[in-house]
């Protein structure tokens, strides 16, 4: 049997070794996970009280229609129900997207590197991909995006803050470029580490897309919420936008326990502002790090900091963390070959690696010195 042709391109996603296998593999007793961007404090407490509470009906079908998760997001984004679309995690909402409105005949404009689910949807629909390199301060080219648009184009996919390197576009950029976009040509902001953005001049898109019918968002509860494992996520658009969208969206593609959960977690707000404190306090201490060894970086708004070793791989470096104990991600499959991205955990988790990498560096004749992030 013969398969689309645009199939045997892909690779199906391999994630990292699960934390059992490389504890039996490598003789460790303790493994520190810092490779995806998870929350390392979970979730609210009440949030797992829920869960618990939900069990009892697991042989019940889910509401199809979110009711309940969709007035209560709704009320705390300041939308209409009919903007929302839940999916199986954000992921799928970007896929639902690119199933309604992608096609061979179509094209889709991307950063690159950038969230790799954009074009790996975007190649199942055959579409063709246009990506724009990130500027070297890791930001987006907006101004090469634009300047890719032709009459083929449907989406624009714009990740804020950018996964990996942590940059954002800021609100006058975002303006500037929505007001050039033809308005039938769909603007996308990823906006999955919203929730930990401190940067002030970080755009309110939900206001914005009160003007910019084409602008649709992407936001999760698997990030600063602390759901990963439940995979619920959700889009924000335009009624008309989401009314031919929500057709494509599979039934009961959320669970019963991940609605009660994100339900439960959105009563809970106090949890992420502490969340948000204690990620901006272990970034300080990474920046810092950075500084002490003339390591560049890119200042980020997200959980994660991607940091240039400069004459060392990301693959030795990741070989060298996975054998004492940390599970990082390697910038060799980010396209930064010499940087790891590292999640920023616990005060006590961060402090760790810190020590166990500046030993390293010594121990490989890195001197300490003063240094300035990458876009200074």
């Amino acid at each position: 049997m013969k398969a689309k042709e645009q199939i045997k391109s892909l690779k199906a996603y391999k994630p990292g070794k699960p934390i059992e296998e490389v504890k039996k593999e490598l003789g460790l007793e303790t493994i520190t996970k810092l490779a995806s961007n998870e929350n390392p404090f979970g979730c609210a407490d009440a949030v797992k009280d829920a869960v618990m509470d939900e069990l009892e009906r697991v042989s019940i079908y889910p509401d199809g229609y979110a009711a309940e998760i969709r007035t209560k997001l709704s009320e705390y984004l300041g939308v209409k129900p009919g903007q929302i679309l839940f999916g199986n995690g954000s992921d799928e909402v970007i896929e639902m997207f690119c199933r309604t409105y992608l096609s061979p005949e179509s094209n889709t404009i991307m950063a690159t590197p950038t969230f790799p689910q954009y074009k790996h949807n975007s190649i199942i629909e055959g579409a063709e991909i246009i990506e724009v390199p990130l500027l070297d301060n890791g930001k987006h080219d907006l101004d090469q995006m634009y300047q890719a648009i032709d009459d083929h184009t449907k989406i624009i996919w714009l990740c804020s803050p950018n996964n990996p390197t942590g940059t954002y576009i800021t609100e006058k950029e975002l303006v500037s470029f929505l007001k050039k976009v033809p308005s039938d040509i769909i603007v996308a902001c990823d906006e999955a580490y919203r929730e930990y953005v401190v940067a002030e001049d970080y755009p309110d898109t939900v206001e914005l897309q009160k003007e910019y019918t084409n602008l649709i968002i992407f936001r999760t509860f698997s990030k600063a919420f602390g759901l990963a494992s439940l995979r619920i996520g959700y889009g924000v658009a335009h009624e008309d936008l989401m009314g031919v969208v929500d057709p494509v969206r599979e039934p009961f593609n959320t669970s019963r326990v991940a609605q009660r959960a994100a339900i439960t977690a959105l009563e809970h707000l106090e949890f992420i502002e502490t969340c948000r404190v204690k990620n901006r306090e272990g970034m300080a201490s990474y920046e810092s790090f950075c500084k002490q060894f003339n390591l560049d970086y890119f200042p980020s708004q997200g959980n994660f900091i991607l940091i240039d070793f400069k004459t060392i791989q990301g693959d030795e470096i990741f070989d060298y963390l996975l054998r004492k104990g940390f599970i990082v991600r390697s910038g060799n499959a980010l396209g930064y070959l010499t940087s790891v991205r590292i999640t920023v955990g616990s005060q006590d988790q961060n402090d760790s690696i810190i020590n166990c990498l500046s030993e390293w560096l010594v121990q490989k004749g890195v001197t300490k010195n003063v240094a300035t992030s990458i876009n200074e």
